[in-house]
């Protein structure tokens, strides 16, 4: 089913609030300690989450061209991509962790309030027709990019990428007591 508008709008809300929330609560410590099931540290992983955000805002443009040329062109630009995915996740692993090094837990809410304030700003802009555009993806980078996307799908991308990823957190203290 085709996200909503609004399905999209409060994705992005909950999203910020849980960021803020888990950068709240993390000790330092928390923050240096490896995540489960990736290289990266909390941290990092916190940036990653927010840099799926700073991707869309980044690709929306380029989905509106892609969109608009011969389905075949589109096909032959995702299937280039698809070739290149080693390279992709040497630069996406390394990027995020240099990236996290800036957009640290002092800074990357604010990044995440900028990006969000400016994703909604243009989907609000967008009407029934924009967001039904569609192009082929390079579905082999990221397990929520399916061979061909709307432009609704590539709004809605950034929170599935963010919830997949806070399950991978590893931000409870483990000296803290369990809570009954």
């Amino acid at each position: 089913m085709e996200p909503t508008m609004d399905e999209i709008l409060t994705g992005y809300s909950r999203a910020r609030r849980h960021l803020d929330a888990l950068l709240q609560d993390a000790a330092p410590k928390d923050l240096g300690r490896e995540s489960t099931g990736t290289r990266w540290t909390n941290e990092e992983l916190l940036f990653h989450m927010v840099f799926g955000y700073m991707v869309v805002r980044a690709l929306l443009p380029l989905v509106h061209v892609v969109s608009r040329l011969p389905r075949p062109a589109g096909r032959a630009f995702a299937a280039v991509l698809n070739a290149g995915t080693g390279p992709f996740d040497v630069v996406n692993y390394w990027g995020s962790r240099a990236a996290a090094r800036v957009y640290n837990r002092r800074r990357m809410s604010r990044k995440l309030d900028r990006t969000i304030a400016a994703l909604s700003l243009r989907l609000e802009h967008e009407n029934p027709q924009t967001l039904a555009r569609s192009m082929p993806f390079p579905d082999r980078w990221d397990p929520f990019f399916t061979p061909l996307m709307k432009l609704s799908d590539v709004y809605a991308y950034p929170t599935l990428h963010f919830d997949f990823h806070a399950k991978q957190l590893s931000l409870r203290n483990p000296d803290a007591p369990e809570s009954s």
